[in-house]
């Protein structure tokens, strides 16, 4: 197989050393839809892990789901688990006819720092219900109560739901699905490229008023303590900077678009997050994006001691693509 070209996508820097390299693929798309970035081999698969959830969902409405504006930003996202998260997933299984126990996810503890303290100062244990994905897999059971599909099977990626999300996938991003594989949380996870997912969180954005796939896109924006949390940078990034709709994956992927039409998505192959928002702002704002309200989701701590002693900075790839744009 030919290699893989990565791009420097981020270098982490101690007391001036650098420390670690982000290398990856990285897609910008101007407003108009062009091209303006193309860093790595953006035509390669990837695997979009919970980046994908927003088609996920638009998959559920579209099969006739049809969700509150909490409920459909949770279907779309990574919850910490909070009680509040946790009330809507009961909420939209109970509307289908079914509890907790039917979540194909599995057990774990919150992400929520202060919520998995409590749960563990009372004795409680891990449980499918706060798990990250929860909201996702209510909802794909929920639909397929709405069309008397069989419960059981939901997670099977020949199931009628699974194949609508898979055809929700390779329409979005305009191009086919090019791998099948489990994800984390036991859903089936549809393969594409950082090119596609660039065009598809953009297509999203940009949907007709009205439409099931702006429906998830406004209930993300509207109600982004669902997508994420409470200190959740995918929530923090939506707050800080209204129309703009973000969703990270595992595994280094981000997709994020403004509401004129910028968009960027990426993966960095070693996995880490670390970087991917930096490299989001950085790349919107390039693109005319006025991200200055999200400032300080631009500095990562570097510390030593408890002190700061370096910092992350854009790597050499993408400054050169990003020609005299502000670091």
């Amino acid at each position: 197989m030919p290699e893989y070209p990565y791009a420097e996508l981020a270098v982490l820097e101690r007391n001036g050393f650098p420390e670690s390299r982000h290398l990856g693929t990285l897609v910008g798309l101007a407003a108009d839809g062009t091209v303006a970035l193309r860093l790595g081999d953006a035509d390669t698969a990837v695997l979009p892990r919970s980046s994908t959830k927003p088609w996920q969902a638009l998959a559920c409405r579209s099969a006739g789901l049809e969700l509150g504006t909490e409920a459909t930003a949770l279907s779309a996202g990574s919850h910490t688990g909070e009680d509040r998260h946790v009330a809507v997933v009961r909420e939209i299984l109970a509307a289908a006819g079914l509890d907790e126990s039917t979540l194909g996810c599995p057990v774990d503890w919150p992400e929520d720092e202060p919520t998995r303290e409590r749960l563990i100062a009372a004795g409680e244990q891990r449980s499918r219900v706060r798990m990250n994905c929860s909201g996702k897999h209510a909802a794909m059971l929920a639909a397929t109560v709405h069309n008397g599909w069989d419960v059981a099977s939901y997670l099977d990626p020949t199931h009628p739901l699974q194949q609508l999300v898979a055809r929700t996938v390779a329409a979005a991003s305009g191009g086919p699905v090019t791998a099948t594989a489990v994800d984390g949380c036991g859903a089936p996870l549809f393969g594409t490229t950082v090119l596609g997912l660039a065009r598809a969180v953009r297509s999203m954005v940009l949907s007709e008023p009205g439409s099931d796939a702006r429906a998830v896109a406004d209930a993300m924006r509207a109600a982004p303590e669902f997508v994420g949390g409470t200190g959740h940078v995918n929530t923090r990034v939506m707050q800080l900077l209204p129309g703009v709709l973000a969703k990270g994956g595992a595994e280094g992927v981000l997709v994020a678009a403004a509401a004129t039409g910028q968009a960027v998505a990426m993966k960095v192959v070693d996995g880490s997050p670390r970087a991917t928002t930096v490299l989001a702002l950085a790349v919107l704002r390039s693109l005319g994006v006025d991200t200055a309200p999200a400032a300080a989701l631009t500095e990562v701590p570097v510390l030593g001691g408890g002190r700061p002693v370096g910092r992350l900075r854009l790597g050499a790839d993408l400054q050169a693509a990003l020609g005299d744009a502000p670091a």
